[in-house]
Parts: C-alpha cells; structure tokens; sequence
C-alpha cells in the first residue's frame, strides 16, 4: 500500500495507514495506525477520544469505555474509519471529516509529561527545547522543516546528476588551510603534537580532483568553522559543493542556478523567475552591501555632486549618499537620534536628516547651512516628495554606503521568507580586502581565485584595485554561497602569494601539495557552494538556521541535550599527548 502524498509505502507489520492520510475513501475500513497521544478525553465512564499523531498529522480516535493513556504515551490503536457526527467535523485537520471508532488501544511505551506541548500553537523556550530536541522535533513545525530540508537535498543532488557532475566525498580530517575562517583542530593520537583539521571547505581537494580528470564534482559537504555563531551561522553546515573543468564564470553561473531553481521549484510548486545579475560595486552604490535584499526599494541615492562645492563642513567628504524614506518626515526625534547613535556605531562621522515639506522645503538642524542649490539639488537628486524623509551620510565611498546599506535594512527590511524569493547574482568582487597591519593586502575570499584577465596588470602597482572572478549568489539579503574561477596557472598563483607576502619557499611547504598537483597538468576550472541551511531556512520561513537543522548548537555554542562540548578524561588526554590548560584569564 503506498501514500500518494508522498510516494513512500505506509504499511508495515506494525501499522496499515498513517495518520494524517485517513480520509473519506477509506470510510468502512478496519485499520491500524501507531504514534503518539497528543491528547486523550474522556467522556463520562463510557466513551473516550484519543487525539493520535505521527509525522503525517492527527486522527480523532474513538474508544468505548475509558481508556488508560496519557499525553506523549506511544500507541498502536486499531478502528474503523466512520464520517464524523453532523457537526463536529474539524476543517483545520486534514483528516477533520473522519475518525476511528469501536477501536482498542495497545500501549508501545509510556512517557513521563514532556517538558512543553508538543503543539505548535505554544511557544517554548530555546534552551528548554534544545534540551529536549528529541521532543522538539516532533512538532509539526519541526516535521515540516526536516521534510522541507530533505526535499531540497533531493532537488540539488538530481539537477547535479541531470547535469553530468559526479558524486565525490572528500576528507573530514585534513591539512590546516588559509581560507580565512577559525579551524577545529583534532590531535593525532600516533602523531604527538601534530593535528589534522576539520575542513572549512573541500576547496582544496575539489580543485585536486580537477587536476585528476573527475570534469564535473559535486558534493553535499558538511564543513565546520570554529566561528562565532548567529542566527545564519553554526559551527556545523551544510554545502552543496561543486566544481567543475573547462568551464567559466557564466558555466558555473547556469549549473548553480539550475540547481538552486529545481530546488524552490520542489518546495513550493511555482516557477523561478531568472536570477539578477549585478557587480559587487553596483550592489555598493545602490543598495550599501554584497548581499542586496531586493524585494524592497529605498535605494541609495549620490548626493556627492550636490555638495561637490559645498561649505557644510559636515558634506566635507569624498562620498555623499542618501536613503530616502517614504513618508517617514513623521518620524520621532527620538527615533532619529537612534539612527544617528547607529550610523555612528556603524562607523559613520554622523547621520544628517531631512524632512520633506511642501514645495521641496526642508526641516533639519542642518537646513540653514545650506544653500538654495544644495536644498533643490537635494530634493531633486533623491527624488523626494512632501511628506518624505532623507538621511545623509558624508564619508569615505565605503563607509558612506554601508552605514546607509545597514540602515536601509533596518528600517525597509522585512523578514527573510516573507513575500517574493529575490535572487541576485553579484560578480566581480574586489580581490584584496583592505591591508594589514605590514601593509600587505588581504584576500577577499581566498588565494586562489582568479584575477579578472583585465585587471591582471594591476597585482603589483595597484592590488587593491584588481577585480577577481568571484561571484555570490544572494536570496532576499541572505549570501546563500559563494564561488570563483580558480588559478590554475602557476604564474598567476605566484604572482597572488607574493602580493599576500607569501614567499615562493612559504608557497611551497604550505600548498606544496596543490601547486605540486597543478605541474602534473591542471585544467582551467571553476566551482561554488551553496549553504543549504540557509535556503532551506528562507523557503521554510524561518529567521534562523537552527530551525531547519536536527541537532543544532546554541549561540554559545553549546548543545544542552549533550552536554557537549565536555572535558575529556585524563587518560584520553595522555593518549593524545595533551595536557589541559586552565582558561585564560
């Protein structure tokens, strides 16, 4: 017998249906259902209803007499599906039309009271219900995600074998890598005093099985990263990692999105509209970040040719942009001093606003410094209307609009699986992040992407301006993974270590092993990840990934149902050649 909502046989020695599959078409069969008690009535000595659930929903259960189970006991009851009474039918449960009567209950396990109600109307606290995950999970809630989360996988892993990539699983325990993350070290019990590490990515051993002819690799990664966690970020993720040879950035580009499309298309049954493509700069300039949530305007606006001449010293600077906020020239002085507290926070020198009047008139302290073409110009150059308000940041182009990127967030933005699913492409980002301390630039992503062919001439006189072939894949403001053309040249390789100041001898005893590979013949090549946490979490609604993930850590980093992370025993230290040390202090 087999479920047609989902494909699975439901029948087994134990159980003939599932619950939440019973309906009308099955009104005179005898069946057997098993799951838990969410609830048990009584009615009186001689009748009691016994609400039974399983991962597929809940079934009404009628039994004569009284019957001796309580709320999370497992059951197996066997009845005979029947219509409801004339008016008590339940439309909010898909089985709501029918129950089980004449049925006899079997107790599979009993169960203490569960810590909190296994019902989705009620909330619970996290740590309580990280502490009890295993309760948690039973949850519709939590059924739904899990189920969500396993149809996406299924979606990626059939568009990558529609599209010829092969299946490769690559090593948990490998050699410390420079991709800019914190590593989990773990000890080597026959090497005393070396460690294997857990790897942030497969990077380096996707691009290997490059050089050893695999052509198209795809894997679903778990990497770890021993960084600070937040609501889009757990030690433990999961990738869709790929890698494929003789391709470009547009190749990647298509087989990625053919992935991720198939994949919405799975969960939610509409069409994907093409993804948007934009340079890393343009998505600065009009929306202040990498990761532009386009499913709201309020793009930045340049006010710097306004204030090109100007005598406000406060407009004194290299870059000046605006964010206009519609219909917000009511908002509090308050309000607007915690935007300025913001944007200072942010980085910002300060934060000036303007209220929008009638005829383009303007209200801020600000306003008398002005001149009659700064104010029209203002008015003009952000396309503002009576009634609107404008906030102006003055600083380095960077810093100008980013601190304006997060504000627009934070004021337009919206939760990140509400509405539309917007995706945008955004290429081209800079190679080099800024400089260190020894004035020596630092990778963007990681040291071997690819420079953009016309910016090769720059590596040397001018690194911070050189573009590399990277490119994000963003989904409603969240960075859903990222990806490069790789260096396959050992030239151009050479060229990026000694501009991170890597010597050729350094190169050597630390990449030895990659660049080693890249003499024996590497093709041209190119890859990208997707983080499936974080698309399972927008499609499933969910503001944060440990929603859509199993066995999650807390924002500590802890896992209450565990314990862990726990102090190992003295003997297992020993056998490692470890001694522990007392915190810092």
């Amino acid at each position: 017998m087999s479920d047609p909502a989902t494909g699975v046989g439901q029948a087994t020695t134990m159980r003939t249906h599932l619950c939440g599959r019973l309906d009308a078409s099955h009104v005179g069969s005898r069946v057997r259902v098993c799951g838990w008690v969410a609830k048990r009535r009584e009615h009186g000595e001689h009748l009691a209803f016994v609400d039974l659930r399983d991962h597929t929903g809940i079934v009404q259960c009628v039994v004569p007499g009284t019957v001796d189970v309580r709320s999370e006991y497992v059951v197996a009851v066997s009845g005979t599906v029947r219509h409801r009474p004339v008016g008590t039918t339940n439309p909010d449960l898909a089985t709501g039309e029918v129950e089980l009567g004449d049925c006899e209950v079997e107790v599979l396990s009993v169960a203490e009271p569960p810590p909190f109600a296994v019902d989705d109307r009620v909330d619970a606290d996290e740590a309580v219900r990280l502490r009890y995950r295993y309760v948690d999970l039973r949850r519709p809630r939590m059924q739904r995600n899990l189920r969500l989360r396993a149809t996406v996988l299924g979606a990626l892993r059939a568009s990558m074998d529609a599209q010829g990539f092969c299946e490769v699983e690559t090593p948990l325990l490998w050699a410390p890598t420079p991709e800019g993350a914190r590593e989990f070290a773990v000890p080597s019990r026959l090497h005393h005093g070396s460690f294997y590490v857990l790897p942030q990515s497969p990077q380096l051993a996707k691009q290997l099985l490059m050089v050893a002819g695999m052509d198209r690799y795809y894997q679903v990664a778990r990497c770890l990263r021993d960084e600070d966690l937040r609501a889009d970020r757990q030690f433990e993720f999961t990738q869709l990692d790929l890698e494929a040879s003789f391709v470009g950035q547009d190749d990647v580009l298509a087989a990625v999105s053919a992935a991720v499309t198939r994949a919405v298309e799975a969960v939610t049954g509409e069409p994907v509209p093409p993804v948007e493509r934009m340079t890393w700069a343009e998505a600065l300039d009009r929306f202040g970040t990498d990761k532009p949530d386009l499913r709201f305007g309020m793009e930045l606006r340049d006010l710097s040719e306004v204030f090109a001449g100007t005598e406000v010293k406060a407009f004194a600077a290299p870059t000046v942009k605006a964010l206009v906020v519609e219909g917000g020239a009511s908002t509090s002085r308050s309000r607007l001093d915690a935007w300025t507290d913001r944007a200072k926070a942010l980085g910002a020198k300060g934060l000036a606003w303007f209220r929008v009047g009638e005829g383009g008139t303007l209200d801020s302290p600000l306003d008398r410094f002005l001149s009659d073409g700064e104010r029209s110009g203002l008015v003009s150059a952000t396309d503002a209307a009576a009634g609107d308000l404008v906030l102006v940041v003055a600083d380095e182009h960077r810093t100008a609009c980013t601190v304006l990127g997060a504000l627009r967030v934070e004021i337009g933005g919206r939760p990140v699986g509400e509405g539309a699913f917007r995706y945008v492409w955004v290429v081209d980002f800079p190679l080099f992040d800024g400089m260190d301390d020894e004035g020596r630039p630092q990778a963007a992503h990681h040291p071997f992407t690819m420079p953009h062919p016309d910016d090769l001439d720059l590596l040397e006189s001018d690194p911070l301006a050189v573009r590399s072939q990277a490119y994000d894949l963003v989904l409603n403001g969240w960075e859903l993974g990222s990806g490069s053309v790789r260096i396959h040249r050992a030239d151009i390789q050479g060229r990026v270590f000694r501009a991170l100041g890597i010597s050729d001898e350094e190169a050597e005893a630390r990449f030895g092993f990659l660049t080693g590979a890249f003499r024996a013949g590497a093709p041209p090549h190119a890859g990208f990840a997707v983080g499936v946490d974080r698309l399972v979490a927008i499609l499933a609604g969910e503001e944060n990934i440990r929603e859509v993930i199993a066995f999650p850590k807390t924002q500590s980093g802890a896992d209450p149902m565990t314990g862990a992370p726990r102090p190992l025993a003295p003997g297992t230290l020993t056998t490692l050649g470890l001694r522990a040390l007392p915190p810092p202090s």
